[in-house]
């Protein structure tokens, strides 16, 4: 597979980038290298590889799941530097 000047300034346009037309032929390249790479890494024999999630075996503690309140919500807001009505206050972002 191989990417022409079109799909490059389609996938820049996919993208929001902004390309000039004398950077088109050395990203075409680029991308070209990256895919060819995918497809020799599609060649690799992965028959009875189980899929990993990490480099070195381990089992992950888990806790039981259950609803709980909360704890102490005055607790919690103790830490606010503004709070009200058992709610923190934030500034406005939004207009």
């Amino acid at each position: 597979m191989s990417v022409d000047e079109k799909t490059v300034r389609r996938i820049a346009h996919l993208a929001r980038i902004a390309v000039a037309d004398e950077e088109i032929p050395h990203l075409q390249g680029e991308l070209n290298a990256i895919l060819a790479f995918v497809e020799e890494l599609d060649k690799v024999d992965v028959t009875g590889v189980e899929p990993m999630t990490s480099v070195t075996p381990m089992a992950l503690r888990q806790r039981p799941d259950e609803v709980t309140d909360g704890g102490s919500p005055e607790a919690i807001l103790a830490n606010a530097p503004v709070s009200e009505d058992n709610f923190f206050v934030v500034p406005k972002v939004v207009e």
